[in-house]
């Protein structure tokens, strides 16, 4: 007698746009495609790429599809609450994939890591090439995300980027390149594992506390306290950090010189914000490395956001501003997150 078809793993898809959902004029379309009409939903793609289904049950989830850099916190938080809804629906669902441009994927993922709270896989997935472009790169990152997600070891890593059949941690993964298929890195540390054609191999785990043991709940929020980044480079006077502070930023990310340091103009303008009560936070503009705080920084009031890119540090610091404004329990969190 023969054995019955193993039972496949479920798995939601959610789509909300991006390159991995837009269709191009023909297969030599690389560069200018998508928009009005030309972006699909997830279960368009799900259609397009049928493959997917010989890894998985997919639930395909229509959200919303747009480019990512149209991505706002409303769109944020309701991706929270559909990860919520799917768990309660499907109490024997296996993962969840979200579908995401490649722009603003690492702050999304980012964000999520941070304040969602179910307890299986979600993954992150997008493609550099759009679905009908020759050689694209949609259908197998999909297909590999689905096949992460699924995985029990992917279970407690935090939300996971998967492309280039690479899986790579939300906190630490940065988009690299506008075009090549190899963009997402991780300066630092490199990636989690690989999703290969014979299995998901993980090598290492992050550390750093992620969902669903966060203590951030953006579910009551109609928004983020207001966190501006200001970019160093030569000559830069702080007007931009003035502007951010008559705007009512509640905090500024300073993207500064590596190790770590604003121009002269800005640090002064850096110290009034703080003098304000505006938290000030020390990052660097070159993607790598940690801070070290001292004694110029200390004599400042600001704080530093370890080794976390401007635009993360940003993240953090909003949701921390959402509990509190007390500078030893910021630097608790930049520690522990």
């Amino acid at each position: 007698m023969s054995k019955p078809p193993p039972t496949l793993p479920k798995v939601a898809f959610i789509g909300t746009g991006g390159t991995i959902a837009s269709l191009g004029d023909s297969p030599l379309t690389l560069m200018d495609y998508g928009g009005p009409g030309k972006i699909m939903q997830a279960s368009a793609i799900l259609e397009r790429f049928p493959d997917a289904n010989e890894v998985a049950e997919v639930i395909p989830v229509d959200f919303k599809a747009v480019a990512s850099h149209h991505i706002t916190f409303t769109e944020w938080r309701a991706l929270v609450l559909e990860c919520d809804r799917l768990v309660a629906e499907h109490p024997d669902l296996a993962g969840i994939v979200i579908g995401h441009g490649t722009a603003t994927m690492e702050e999304t993922a980012y964000f999520l890591s941070l304040t969602l709270q179910v307890s299986i896989p979600v993954v992150m997935v997008g493609s550099q090439r759009p679905a009908t472009a020759l050689s694209t790169d949609a259908g197998l990152n999909l297909v590999n995300a689905i096949r992460v997600a699924a995985s029990p070891e992917a279970r407690g890593m935090g939300v996971l980027v998967v492309l280039n059949d690479e899986i790579s941690a939300a906190r630490e993964v940065t988009k690299t390149s506008t075009t090549r298929l190899q963009t997402f890195r991780t300066p630092d540390f490199g990636v989690l594992g690989h999703a290969d054609g014979d299995a998901v191999a993980f090598y290492r785990r992050p550390l750093r506390r992620t969902y669903p043991g966060t203590e951030f709940d953006i579910r009551a929020l109609d928004a983020l306290p207001r966190v501006d980044i200001v970019l160093s480079y030569v000559g830069a006077d702080g007007t931009a950090v003035r502007a951010f502070a008559a705007a009512g930023a509640r905090g500024i990310i300073s993207a500064g010189f590596a190790p770590g340091a604003p121009t002269e103009g800005e640090r002064d303008a850096l110290v009034e914000a703080v003098k304000a009560g505006v938290t000030v936070m020390q990052c660097t503009r070159v993607g790598s490395g940690r801070l070290f705080r001292g004694r110029k920084m200390r004599e400042a009031g600001f704080l530093i956001t370890d080794n976390l890119s401007p635009q993360k540090a940003r993240i953090l610091l909003a949701l921390a501003l959402t509990r509190t404004s007390d500078a030893g329990e910021i630097e608790r969190v930049f520690r522990e997150y």
